[in-house]
């Protein structure tokens, strides 16, 4: 089976000995293998001239289908030898004993099949059998036995090319049976811009145009193209993308429309949502292509919109086809038709059946009315008066030159009974006046006994009609609200200053606590007209930044913050707040402050006394009990003191001094949850040169000194804190310095006394 090589006897015997076993009618081992055992009786090589040798297969005569291994059978059953061999196909090459055969091979762009020891072969366009016998002929020139050569097809392959708006554009591979769509995905789908309605497939000279975006709303397999091998698919640009690359938003681009074609494309534009081209369907009517644009908006005319169609024009009045629902209405839309949809104010409206409507309504103009509908009709129609609006000077211009007055607040507030509408007609003008607030005027049109001044941190500070129905909310709700600094918790009201008795005196309503707790409306303070409501404004959030708001802060509602922290002062207090919302308005103590000795002095104790509290706030975030923390009150001073000033103060029963070879020698508070590793490692540790196997602790008990040595190298080898001495205030720790070793004073009296050399000679004698 492998190629004829002269000067190997051992290959030539052993075709000999399988020659005389086929010439002995296939005697022995080899003739008893089962027929049906799928495998072919071994053959012997034709005698003669080999580049003559015909391929059995190729005969006339009817095969046996044979199973060729690596190859589906339903490959096989689709694979005759009259199938034409495609660009793209993978065929099956089937030689028994040859290793660099058996296996699949594909046909290039060329038409090529690349073969071992025979290179390209031209296959494309032939036949399978015509493949076979080509390739077979090759073969025999090669190998000594290819009587058994086949060439099955494995599977259909497509290779096409994608061009264009695709995301990858180039060449792809694709199945057999594979579609537009499929190779467009394999491209990357299709890139923004581009236009989906003339696609073409491009073969050889011939193009076929398809519409790509009418399968996507359909369906519909038909409107593809088939593809064959080589087919190049081409995605145009839309020309709504320009003449110069750049990046957009795609939802810009639908927004100007769908059309592929400026020629045969529709414009719609105007009082339209959406202006745009959009592409020509010749089902659709001039409806449609206005809901494509988003639909009119509220400016937009319905009774002139323009049709421009083959260069007539028409007027088309979407009014009256939505009343009748009359097709014959509709326009003609044809390829390049322009749709104009006009504004409404470009046209007076004036007719029989019409009102206007002016001042100060939400939505002024001209409005049609029918019969029975009445003068709220329209006024509601119109919106409905403004905030400014006058609703108690409304004026009716009758159509015959008369004027009829109409109170709207006395209608409402009367439920009907002290006013009625009046009757509308044809022409009549409706007008509301603006109420006359902002004219310097209007500060003698009220006296002051009928209104209640609002003035301080409110968004609109001034005077405002005042009535009995009215609560202190109404006059902050029409003042615009509190403004960003208000101190809402301490609003003053003040009276009339001729008023005599109780209820002369000054109020205090706490407006944070009503929104916050809530409460009952009708226990809100009283107010008359001719009173004064002010709101106070808190203090800047840093008071050094601005002196003034000391005084804009009354003392009573405020609480005084001092010390250790990172931003004392004096803050604006109430009731509702605690003491954590104090120390978290100054930012927190600072990094200094002693937090087991705060002090609160309470200046409007019960007593009528000061008295102080003292806070220990360690232990509260220790437990997180809530009652460790003190009640304060405005007027309350918290100190926060710095425990680097606690030299002074501090005897020396409360501390701990650390002497010798430490990082910071010194004081230090101590407390009988401290061991000598936490005051040590308070002092900064032991340094370099300390002296570590022999630290001294002198205690002081009952008046008396006692010391005892601490060895810290081996407390660090054996963690035996059982070995740690017991310290106490009042103590003192000395880590001396290695040079105070015993060995170190040793040595340096030998170097008084004899050199380094009679040291060494000493050693030697032992």
């Amino acid at each position: 089976m492998r190629r004829l090589v002269i000067g190997r006897p051992v290959r030539t015997l052993f075709a000999a000995l399988l020659l005389m076993l086929a010439l002995a009618g296939g005697s022995g081992a080899w003739a008893q293998q089962p027929a049906d055992s799928g495998v072919p009786p071994l053959q012997a090589p034709p005698v003669g001239n080999a580049n003559t040798y015909q391929n059995p297969n190729t005969a006339s005569q009817p095969q046996r289908p044979q199973v060729t291994p690596g190859v589906l059978q339903s490959s096989i059953e689709a694979s005759t030898p009259e199938t034409p061999v495609r660009i793209g196909d993978v065929l099956f090459l089937s030689l028994p004993g040859e290793d660099t055969f058996n296996k699949t091979f594909q046909v290039d762009r060329r038409g090529n099949l690349l073969l071992p020891e025979v290179g390209l072969v031209q296959v494309a366009g032939l036949t399978i059998g015509q493949a076979q016998v080509k390739i077979h002929d090759l073969l025999v020139r090669v190998f000594r036995d290819v009587s058994r050569f086949e060439v099955s097809l494995k599977e259909r392959r497509l290779l096409v090319t994608v061009l264009g708006f695709a995301r990858n554009p180039g060449p792809v591979e694709l199945q057999g049976d594979a579609t537009v769509q499929m190779a467009i995905n394999m491209a990357g789908g299709l890139a923004q811009g581009a236009q989906l309605d003339r696609m073409q497939v491009r073969r050889g000279k011939e193009v076929q145009v398809f519409d790509y975006k009418k399968y996507l709303d359909t369906g519909d397999p038909t409107l593809l193209p088939k593809l064959e091998p080589l087919d190049e698919i081409f995605i145009p640009a839309s020309p709504l993308t320009g003449n110069v690359q750049v990046d957009f938003d795609p939802h810009t681009l639908v927004a100007a429309g769908d059309a592929g074609d400026d020629r045969s494309s529709v414009k719609v534009f105007g009082e339209v949502n959406s202006t745009g081209s959009f592409g020509y369907k010749p089902d659709a009517s001039v409806v449609e292509y206005i809901m494509r644009a988003g639909g009119v908006t509220r400016f937009a005319t319905t009774d002139g919109i323009r049709v421009v169609t083959k260069g007539k024009s028409q007027t088309f009045s979407l009014k009256d086809y939505l009343d009748s629902g009359d097709k014959k209405l509709l326009p003609e839309i044809a390829p390049g038709t322009t749709i104009f949809v006009p504004k409404e104010q470009e046209e007076i409206k004036a007719g029989s059946s019409t009102i206007y409507v002016m001042g100060e309504v939400a939505k002024p103009g001209a409005f049609e009315i029918k019969l029975g509908v009445g003068f709220l009709d329209v006024l509601a129609n119109a919106g409905g008066p403004t905030r400014f609006a006058d609703t108690n000077e409304i004026r009716v211009l009758k159509a015959n030159g008369g004027v009829e007055n109409f109170d709207l607040l006395a209608y409402t507030e009367s439920k009907g009974k002290r006013a009625t509408p009046p009757k509308l007609g044809p022409g009549d003008t409706i007008f509301v006046p603006e109420k006359q607030t902002d004219d310097s005027s209007s500060w003698l049109k009220n006296s002051p006994d009928k209104v209640v001044r609002i003035i301080g941190a409110i968004n609109s500070p001034g005077r405002y009609e005042w009535n009995d129905e009215m609560t202190i909310l109404d006059l902050i709700a029409e003042a615009g609200g509190p403004g960003d600094r208000a101190n809402t918790s301490h609003i003053e009201i003040l009276p009339n200053s001729k008023e005599a008795g109780a209820e002369s005196k000054v109020q205090i309503f706490d407006l944070a606590s009503l929104v916050e707790k809530g409460g009952r409306l009708d226990q809100l303070p009283k107010l008359k007209p001719g009173w004064t409501v002010s709101i106070p404004t808190l203090p800047q959030e840093n008071a050094n930044d601005n002196r003034s708001s000391w005084l804009q802060q009354p003392a009573e509602t405020s609480i005084y913050v001092l010390g250790a922290l990172r931003n004392p002062g004096r803050y604006a207090f109430s009731k509702n707040m605690h003491f954590l919302d104090i120390l978290s308005a100054a930012d927190g103590p600072a990094a200094t402050a002693d937090l087991e000795n705060i002090r609160i002095t309470h200046r409007r104790s019960g007593n009528g006394k000061p008295s102080i509290t003292k806070l220990d706030l360690t232990a509260y975030f220790s437990s997180g009990d809530d009652r460790l923390l003190p009640d304060v009150q405005p007027g309350d001073v918290i100190y926060f003191p710095d425990k680097s000033a606690d030299w002074l103060n501090l005897g020396k029963e409360q501390t701990v001094r650390v002497l010798g070879s430490v990082g910071k020698p010194g004081r230090y508070k101590f407390n009988d949850t401290m061991t000598v590793l936490d005051l040590l490692a308070e002092a900064g540790g032991p340094t370099t040169d300390a002296y570590q196997e022999k630290i001294v602790v002198v205690n002081f008990a009952r008046g008396q000194d006692q010391a005892e040595t601490f060895n810290l190298v081996h407390f660090a080898k054996t963690g035996n804190f059982q070995e740690l001495p017991v310290l106490r205030a009042g103590d003192t720790v000395y880590v001396p310095n290695a040079t105070q070793s015993d060995w170190q004073q040793f040595m340096g009296g030998v170097r008084d006394t004899v050199s380094l050399l009679s040291i060494f000679a000493l050693i030697g004698r032992f």
